[in-house]
């Protein structure tokens, strides 16, 4: 798979980013007790601000990034249950990758709730490490890094 797959999303999207998005999280819901926070985001906003990417046609996965001074955030990032275990997961975190190196910026930042392990392990195997848990409200997060001194993901 290539970054050709990945797009930025257009207002047509906004439907798909959000049922790809409720579909992602909602297995959560009922183990973390509360709605996962992207399930609330107002995505058309995100999707004017170039803020969402996606892949597939139809729309099976997406992230959402924001640039910083000195990171890359990766504030969302949903693969629909039905194209989970595809290597999806994975495109989009070395897009994510490829798109800091491009903006130039030294590592990539993100964050998921305690309760999502299946995240966790995720992202551990990718090469983030956790550097803080801290409550957000009433969520509990691990916050994660991963500097882009090594070379990028395939």
């Amino acid at each position: 798979m290539t970054d050709a797959l990945v797009r930025p999303a257009v207002a047509a999207d906004v439907p798909a980013v959000k049922a790809v998005t409720d579909a992602a999280f909602r297995p959560y819901v009922e183990r973390i007790g509360l709605v996962p926070a992207p399930m609330e985001y107002d995505h058309a906003a995100k999707v004017a601000a170039g803020r969402v990417f996606v892949t597939g046609d139809p729309v099976n996965g997406l992230v959402v990034v924001i640039g910083e001074a000195d990171h890359l955030c990766l504030d969302e990032i949903a693969v629909h249950p039905g194209a989970q275990g595809t290597g999806l997961g994975r495109l989009l975190l070395g897009w994510v990758e490829r798109h800091a190196r491009e903006l130039g910026v030294p590592e990539v930042r993100l964050l998921t709730h305690a309760m999502m392990w299946e995240n966790q392990r995720l992202y551990e195997r990718y090469g983030y490490e956790a550097v803080e848990r801290r409550a957000d409200g009433p969520y509990d997060r691990i916050h994660y890094r991963k500097r882009l001194n090594s070379p990028p993901m395939g």
